[in-house]
């Protein structure tokens, strides 16, 4: 398939630019996938679409703010480093900019001293390895301090609350980019969900900074996806598992969750404890051997994300949908609104 199979046009005033007030008032596309038909709604409205004996499986981990600002110590020129992955203790794999400014041996000051940085390898992606120094045992807590939410560049508008950009449930720190199809949910809301008899689980993938990374060839099947970290505990495999065999549906609350679910059933050929890393790319074709519904924003023109969501449904039934909800006007991208697929 090529790229431009899943291109749709967006106008630059449909992309959500702030979160919504409150959390659950943004709108949800219902699209029930054998009946092709779509149902306009709002994300307060989920708990009617979830049944006795389902679950909910949810993707808790907390996005880093890894967004740096700092200065070069010989020069003191402006820097920007946005920190990937944590290799070892306190070496980190990271973009910076300019990245000329940030040869080997380089050393960079942020938050006043606060935390240094002292590249250590160029990497042949352009990437850097930085060796970082602080006081105390803990870069979180120093992160905490001096650093910025990595918003995405299509995100052009200050965030006034940080929470905003995590969900509630919100707990394992690793993440470059927010799960965002979990934005949406309140603690009121997940009460409701409980009350019902829906079960919830948990997994962690730490979304990577290539969930924005766009797809460049022309083949989507030559697409090299990123690599992610992820772990599903044996608490949710087992409900997984007993959720199946009831007969009730598993609903994967993002294509973080989905990519999870399917990366642990394809390696494994079935849900169990698992942890590892994960570069599975979910296009049409993909046969699903896990989720039976699917919650989810509205992605990227042409990105894997819109690919993934396409293989769950139909290609011409999402763009269509996609377009529908331009002429509507829903709220795109990472604050924008959601569709549900059951």
């Amino acid at each position: 398939m090529k790229k431009e199979d899943f291109y749709y046009e967006l106008p630059k005033e449909r992309i959500a630019q702030t979160p919504i007030e409150p959390r659950d008032a943004s709108k949800m596309m219902v699209i029930h996938r054998s009946e092709h038909r779509n149902e306009d709604k709002h994300f307060y409205d989920i708990v009617d679409y979830l049944n006795e004996g389902d679950c909910l499986i949810l993707n808790d981990t907390k996005v880093l703010p890894a967004r740096l600002y700092g200065v070069k110590e010989e020069t003191g020129a402006h820097v920007e480093f946005l920190m990937l992955t944590q290799k070892e203790n306190d070496v980190w794999e990271v973009i910076t900019g300019p990245g000329r400014r940030a040869k080997a041996g380089s050393r960079f000051v942020f938050g006043n001293g606060i935390l240094k940085a002292e590249i250590i390898d160029v990497l042949e992606n352009g990437n850097r390895l930085a060796k970082f120094t602080y006081e105390g045992n803990n870069i979180f807590n120093v992160l905490e301090k001096v650093g910025e939410m990595p918003l995405p560049h299509y995100i052009t508008e200050k965030l006034e609350d940080n929470d905003r950009y995590q969900t509630v449930y919100a707990k394992e720190l690793g993440s470059a980019a927010a799960p965002t199809a979990g934005l949406h949910f309140t603690p009121e809301i997940l009460k409701k969900i409980k009350d019902k008899g829906v079960n919830i689980g948990y997994v962690t993938l730490h979304v990577g900074i290539g969930t924005f990374r766009p797809v460049k060839v022309e083949n989507i099947e030559d697409h090299k996806m990123h690599s992610e970290h992820y772990h599903l505990p044996k608490k949710t495999a087992n409900l997984i598992n007993e959720t199946h065999k009831n007969g009730k549906r598993v609903i994967a609350v993002g294509t973080t969750s989905c990519r999870t679910l399917e990366s642990v059933a394809t390696y494994n050929g079935e849900i169990t404890e698992a942890d590892g890393w994960t570069s599975i790319f979910i296009y049409p074709g993909y046969e699903f051997k896990c989720i039976d519904a699917l919650l989810t924003n509205f992605h990227l023109p042409e990105s894997t994300l819109i690919m993934l969501v396409s293989a769950f449904y139909n290609r011409e039934d999402v763009l269509a949908s996609y377009n529908d909800a331009v002429k509507k006007e829903y709220r795109f991208f990472s604050f924008g609104d959601c569709m549900l697929l059951i």
